[in-house]
């Protein structure tokens, strides 16, 4: 049992490490080239920048370019007028938005708290929201997991077989989740944003799986006007949809357990015919089919007939050498 229980661990561990090892190698070859390019076209529009403007050395130019990356990473666009005084990136919408991303651990890394006071304040928050959103989201996945068993009912209730009701639960779960969270929202990014849609689509998985790239991040773009509590709308919907996401995690994998359990249920059969055929194999030798001592075997007759009459042949030979003595 011990045995089997550590090869069972090390071939998922073996599977696990191939498919971290795959998807390396297949980003390295999607992405390494476009990012020499990158390299490439950045280093080119600095030398024609310097070119361009003789009175500026290398070092004044490095020295914009820390000023750029330091305001982006405090959330600010040095684009047109967006930059401005009356801007600001810790309105309630965008906050809202905020400590939406921290207590379900998104965190897209565009917008961070850069006082000393909201850095502790984020940690202690973080602290209990974490724990309370997955409370909340429980709590969520509980309720919807109601609706799926009383849509099972139904369809029971109606004479479908147990594994087709399972099946079609997890089905209308995941098509209904994959329109509302996935499908439908990507249209409403497209148009806000300017995204194309499959970008919307990728910032909305990328989302709601709590990856959180920061690549694409809603409210950031510096010459758009979004209606008021934009990004707000935008942290229910994620919240929801990780509530979906629950769900439909929680139903697969009570899909692939039930799987597991009947192929584990098969397997054991299978182990114990074998062990009963051995048995029959390894018994006792029934002799009262067995031609008598001295006899031909027939040349039609099977081969355990063969090996019983073998069996009782070396058992008549020892018995006589025996009376001999």
């Amino acid at each position: 049992m011990c045995t089997a229980r550590l090869r069972k661990t090390a071939l998922l561990a073996a599977g696990y490490l191939c498919y971290l090892l795959a998807g390396a190698a297949v980003f390295q070859k999607l992405e390494q080239g476009a990012e020499k390019e990158a390299k490439h076209r950045t280093t080119h529009h600095q030398l024609d920048f310097l070119r361009n403007f003789t009175c500026l050395q290398q070092k004044d130019l490095e020295l914009l370019v820390e000023v750029i990356e330091e305001a982006v990473k405090r959330g600010i666009h040095p684009l047109g007028n967006n930059s401005g005084i009356d801007h600001t990136n810790w309105d309630f919408s965008s906050s809202f938005f905020f400590v939406g991303t921290v207590v379900t651990t998104i965190g897209y890394g565009t917008l961070a708290p850069r006082t000393a006071g909201g850095q502790i304040f984020c940690v202690i928050y973080a602290l209990f929201g974490i724990p309370l959103n997955l409370i909340f989201l429980g709590n969520i996945g509980k309720k919807l997991s109601l609706l799926c068993h009383r849509l099972g009912e139904c369809l029971a209730n109606k004479g479908m077989e147990k594994k087709k009701v399972k099946f079609v639960t997890v089905l209308f779960f995941l098509v209904t989740g994959i329109v509302a969270f996935l499908g439908i929202p990507p249209i409403a990014f497209s148009d806000m944003e300017g995204w194309s849609y499959r970008e919307g689509f990728y910032y909305a998985f990328i989302s709601l799986s709590t990856i959180g790239f920061g690549d694409y991040v809603v409210g950031k773009h510096p010459h758009k006007k979004y209606f008021p509590y934009y990004r707000l709308s935008v942290a229910v919907w994620i919240i929801f949809g990780l509530a979906w996401l629950a769900l439909l995690f929680n139903l697969l994998m009570a899909l692939l357990e039930d799987t597991e359990k009947k192929l584990s249920k098969d397997l054991s059969k299978k182990g114990r015919r074998c062990r009963e055929k051995e048995e029959a194999l390894d018994g006792p030798i029934d002799l009262s089919h067995c031609p008598a001592h001295g006899e031909d075997v027939p040349l039609n007759s099977s081969s355990d007939s063969r090996k019983s009459y073998c069996q009782e042949d070396k058992l008549g030979s020892t018995k006589q050498i025996g009376q001999t003595a």
